[in-house]
C-alpha cells in the first residue's frame, strides 16, 4: 500500500526531468509474461509456467549489462536471447524465429506502469520532459504514442539512435547537447533529474554525469542500492510518490 509522506521536498532549482520507459511508464516484465504464455501456446511448445519468466529475467538481464558496458550489441542480442532461454527450460526451438515474434508483439505493446501518466501530467505541468531509454528508436516511440503518453515529452532520447546505451556518458553528452541546442541559458546536469528501475543504466548514468537521481524500486521488496555507487536521491516504490519531491 503506498505511504503517504507529511513533509514534501521540493528541489527549487530543477529545469528538466529524464524519464526510462521500460519498467518505469511501461510494463516490460507484465508484457514478457503475457507473450511467453501466449508465444508458447502459438508455437505448440510447452505450456508457460510462472518460474519461466524467472529464467528469461536472468538471462535477459545478463545480456543487458553487456549492452550497457559496451561488451554486447542489441543485434548480437537478438540473435542468442531465446536460444540461452529455450536451453534452460528444455526447450527445442529456433531462438531467433521466437525473437522476431517476440519483437514484434513488444513493438504493439503499452502495458502502464501504475501511476505512470498522473506522474508524467504532474511532470509536465512544471518541467521539460525528456525520454532516456535503451532500446530500437522507432519502437520504443511507437509503444510511448500507443500509451498516448508521447504528447507529454519534449525531447526523446534512445540509444540506438544516439549510439550508446546508459549508462555511457556519451549518451547524456549528446542529449545534453540536443537538449541545449539554441538554448541561450544552458541546462546542466545538477538542474535536472533522472527517473527510472534500472540501477545499472539509470542510476549509475546519471550519478556519473552529475544529474540528480530517483530510483524507481518498484515494491518495496527489492533490496535497496549500494551505497558504493554513489547517494542517489530518492528511492521511491510507487510512481505517484516523485510528487512528493519534486
Amino acid at each position: 500500500m503506498r505511504q503517504k509522506r507529511s513533509n514534501r521536498i521540493i528541489m527549487m532549482n530543477l529545469k528538466a526531468v529524464f524519464v526510462d520507459i521500460d519498467n518505469t511508464l511501461l510494463s516490460f516484465d507484465e508484457y514478457v509474461r503475457q507473450t511467453m504464455k501466449s508465444g508458447f501456446e502459438h508455437f505448440g511448445l510447452k505450456p508457460y509456467e510462472p518460474y519461466m519468466y524467472d529464467v528469461f529475467e536472468k538471462e535477459n538481464n545478463a545480456l543487458w549489462q553487456k549492452i550497457e558496458q559496451g561488451t554486447l550489441t542489441f543485434p548480437q542480442l537478438q540473435k542468442v536471447r531465446w536460444n540461452l532461454v529455450f536451453e534452460k527450460l528444455e526447450i527445442s526451438f529456433d531462438g531467433p524465429v521466437f525473437e522476431k515474434y517476440f519483437r514484434k508483439a513488444l513493438h504493439e505493446s503499452a502495458i502502464e506502469e501504475p501511476g505512470a501518466r498522473e506522474m508524467l501530467a504532474y511532470l509536465k505541468s512544471k518541467y521539460l520532459l525528456c525520454v532516456a531509454s535503451n532500446g530500437p528508436y522507432e519502437q520504443q516511440v511507437h509503444r510511448l504514442e500507443l500509451a498516448d503518453m508521447g504528447k507529454y515529452f519534449d525531447y526523446v532520447f534512445v540509444s540506438e539512435k544516439i549510439g550508446v546505451s546508459k549508462p555511457a556518458r556519451e549518451f547524456f553528452e549528446t542529449a545534453f547537447e540536443q537538449l541545449n541546442e539554441n538554448r541561450t541559458e544552458k541546462i546542466s546536469p545538477a538542474e535536472t533529474m533522472i527517473i527510472g528501475d534500472s540501477l545499472t543504466s539509470d542510476m549509475a548514468g546519471g550519478l556519473q554525469y552529475g544529474m540528480k537521481t530517483c530510483y524507481y524500486r518498484r515494491n518495496s521488496e527489492r533490496a535497496m542500492p549500494d551505497q558504493k555507487m554513489g547517494r542517489i536521491d530518492f528511492v521511491i516504490d510507487y510512481l505517484d510518490q516523485v510528487a512528493d519531491y519534486i
